[in-house]
C-alpha cells in the first residue's frame, strides 16, 4: 500500500469499536454479465473473519447501512464494521487519502480521484466502483393538507432557481387544478455539504429542464439560495419544522413530508423502488470508467417510458481492486459480497425503501470481488 494513513486507521479501529454516526451518466446498454475479473492472485477469504472495516461517504446509505452491518456483524462476530456518513464527498477524499477501506459514494469519482485511488490503493489498478443501491430522489415539502404534488422538470427547475416563488404560482396550479394551492412564500431548502445527493438532483435538472441555472452537473449546489444544513438529515428537519418549505433527499428519508410525482412522457409518475429500477436498467454504463470492471452508469434522465423516475440515484461501494494484505482484502470483499446478495438488498429495501440489484448485477459483482487480490 502506498499511503500509511489507511494502515493506521485500521489499527486504530481494531482496537476500538466505531457506532455508526447518525449523520451521480452513452447511449447504447452495455451487457457486463460476462465480463472477466481483474488480473491478479486469487485469495480465498478465510473460513472465520475478525477484525475491523472502515468506510464513509453517502448519507444517503445510512439505514441501509446500518442493516448491512447488523447482518453482516451477526453472521461474523469477530469482526466490527464502521461506517461514518460524512457525505459523498467527504467518503471519496477519505479514501483517496487512504485512510478507509472502502467508500460510499451517490456520485462517481472524477479523474483526479481516479488518479489519488491510484495512489491510495496497492498496485496499479486503482479502484473501482460497484452499484449496490438504488434509490428515487424525493422532492419534499411541507404544505398542510397536500400530500402530493404533480410538476415537470421545468416547474422544478424554476422553483430551485428562485424564478417560481409562491405556491400559487401559474406553472404549479395549472399541473395541480384539483389542489387548493396557497398564496404563501416558497422556501427552498439545499445541501450545505458537497453531496452526491445534490450532485444526482442537479444532473436531472440539467438534463431533463430547459431553464437551470447551471449548464453542468455540479454536488456542489448551485441554484438560489434557501435554508441549508449539512447531510440529509439535515434538509429533512429543517423542511418538517418549516411550513412551506421544498427540498430533496433520499425517498427513504421522505417519511410523512409531501412529495412531487414528476412528469415524464405525458404521465406523472410518483417515486418507488420500481420506478427507480426502471431507469437505472435502460441506462448504459459511462464512458472514461476505469476498466470493465467499473460498473459506473451514466443515467438517462430524460427517458418518457412509461413508469419510469428519472430522478434517481446509484450509489456505489468504492474498493480498490488491490489491497496491501489479505486480512483487509477478505473483510472488504467478504462485506461487499454480502451487500450485493439477495440477502443484503433485501434488508436494505426493508429498512430504506430501495430497490434491490438484479440477479445478474449480483453475480457480476460477486464475479469482479473474487477477482480483487491481495499485494
Amino acid at each position: 500500500m502506498k499511503i500509511a494513513t489507511r494502515a493506521g486507521a485500521i489499527a486504530s479501529a481494531a482496537v476500538l469499536t466505531f457506532a455508526l454516526a447518525a449523520c451521480s451518466p452513452s447511449n447504447e446498454e452495455t451487457d457486463t454479465t460476462d465480463s472477466p475479473a481483474p488480473s491478479g492472485s486469487e485469495s480465498e477469504a478465510p473460513a472465520e473473519l475478525s477484525g475491523s472495516l472502515v468506510g464513509a461517504g453517502a448519507s444517503s446509505q445510512e439505514s441501509a447501512m446500518e442493516a448491512w452491518r447488523a447482518g453482516f456483524q451477526s453472521s461474523n462476530p469477530d469482526v466490527t464494521v464502521s461506517y461514518d456518513p460524512v457525505g459523498s464527498g467527504g467518503g471519496r477524499t477519505q479514501f483517496t487519502e487512504g485512510a478507509t477501506s472502502f467508500a460510499g459514494s451517490d456520485a462517481l469519482m472524477d479523474a483526479e480521484e481516479y488518479a489519488g485511488a491510484v495512489e491510495a490503493c496497492d498496485g496499479d489498478m486503482g479502484a473501482i466502483h460497484l452499484p449496490l443501491y438504488i434509490s428515487p430522489i424525493a422532492v419534499i415539502f411541507n404544505l398542510e393538507g397536500i400530500d402530493s404534488l404533480n410538476m415537470d422538470a421545468d416547474t422544478i427547475a424554476g422553483v430551485f432557481s428562485g424564478e417560481i416563488t409562491t405556491w400559487d404560482d401559474a406553472a404549479i396550479a395549472d399541473q395541480n387544478p384539483e389542489v387548493e394551492l396557497p398564496s404563501s412564500t416558497i422556501t427552498i431548502v439545499h445541501r450545505a455539504d458537497e453531496s452526491g445527493t445534490t450532485e444526482n438532483f442537479q444532473d436531472y435538472l440539467v438534463k431533463a429542464s430547459s431553464n437551470w441555472v447551471a449548464d453542468e452537473t455540479s454536488g456542489d449546489w448551485q441554484g438560489a439560495t434557501g435554508e441549508s444544513g449539512p447531510g440529509t438529515s439535515a434538509v429533512v428537519q429543517i423542511v418538517q419544522e418549516n411550513a412551506g418549505t421544498i427540498g430533496y433527499v433520499d425517498a427513504s428519508r421522505a417519511g410523512e413530508l409531501g412529495t412531487v410525482a414528476l412528469k415524464v412522457g405525458e404521465e406523472y409518475v410518483p417515486f418507488s423502488a420500481e420506478a427507480a429500477a426502471a431507469v437505472v436498467d435502460a441506462s448504459p454504463l459511462a464512458e472514461g470508467a476505469n476498466g470493465e470492471n467499473d460498473l459506473a452508469y451514466e443515467l438517462d434522465r430524460t427517458t418518457t417510458a412509461s413508469g419510469a423516475y428519472p430522478l434517481v440515484l446509484v450509489s456505489y461501494t468504492i474498493v480498490c481492486q488491490q489491497y496491501d494484505d489479505e486480512a483487509e482484502r477478505a473483510l472488504v470483499t467478504e462485506f461487499v459480497k454480502y451487500v450485493a446478495s439477495a440477502e443484503g438488498q433485501e434488508k436494505a429495501a426493508s429498512a430504506a425503501g430501495s430497490s434491490p440489484i438484479s440477479g445478474d448485477l449480483s453475480t457480476r459483482v460477486t464475479e469482479i470481488l473474487d477477482g480483487i487480490a491481495a499485494g
